[in-house]
C-alpha cells in the first residue's frame, strides 16, 4: 500500500483575486485565552460577509423570500492570526455556479493587508423554503452570482 498523498500546501490569496469586499469590526468577544481571534469565528464572518453582500444587492430576503441558501459545505485554512481590536475585510468571490448550487469563496484580511490571514469556502444549496427541495438560483441572485464569478 502506497503512503497517501497531501495536497499541495495553500497559500494566502492576494487581494486582488477578490470581487467584492466587507468590512468586519472585530470584538473583544472574539478573542480566545491565546490573544487572538478563535477559529469558529472565521465561519461566523465567512456566513456575515456572504449573506450581508446578497442583501444588501436584493438578491436575499431572510425573511419572507421563496428561496434560501443551505450551507452544505465549509472549510478554512489559516495563515496569520487576527486580534481585537483589528477590522477584518472580507473579500469575496464565486469559484463555481450551477442550478441551485454556489460556491463561495472568502478570504480574510486584516485591514490594509494585501494577503489572506485566512481564506476558504461555503456551498450553499439553495432549496424553496417550505419544500426545503433544491430549485433554480432565482433571477435576482444569479445576476450577483455572475457579477462575483473569479
Amino acid at each position: 500500500m502506497s503512503a497517501p498523498t497531501n495536497p499541495a500546501k495553500p497559500t494566502p490569496h492576494a487581494r486582488s483575486g477578490y470581487r467584492a469586499f466587507r468590512s468586519i469590526p472585530t470584538r473583544w468577544a472574539d478573542n480566545d485565552m491565546y490573544g487572538h481571534v478563535n477559529n469558529v469565528v472565521y465561519y461566523s464572518w465567512f456566513d456575515t460577509a456572504v449573506n450581508a453582500l446578497l442583501i444588501e444587492r436584493g438578491a436575499l430576503d431572510i425573511h419572507q423570500g421563496q428561496a434560501i441558501g443551505f450551507v452544505v459545505e465549509t472549510q478554512c485554512n489559516y495563515f496569520a492570526p487576527i486580534a481585537f481590536p483589528q477590522t477584518v475585510e472580507a473579500g469575496i468571490r464565486v469559484a463555481q455556479a450551477g442550478r441551485s448550487s454556489v460556491r463561495y469563496e472568502i478570504a480574510l484580511f486584516a485591514e490594509g493587508s494585501d494577503s489572506a490571514a485566512a481564506q476558504g469556502h461555503f456551498v450553499h444549496v439553495y432549496v424553496d423554503r417550505a419544500t426545503q427541495r433544491p430549485v433554480p438560483l432565482p433571477d435576482a441572485l444569479q445576476q450577483v452570482v455572475d457579477s462575483l464569478k473569479a
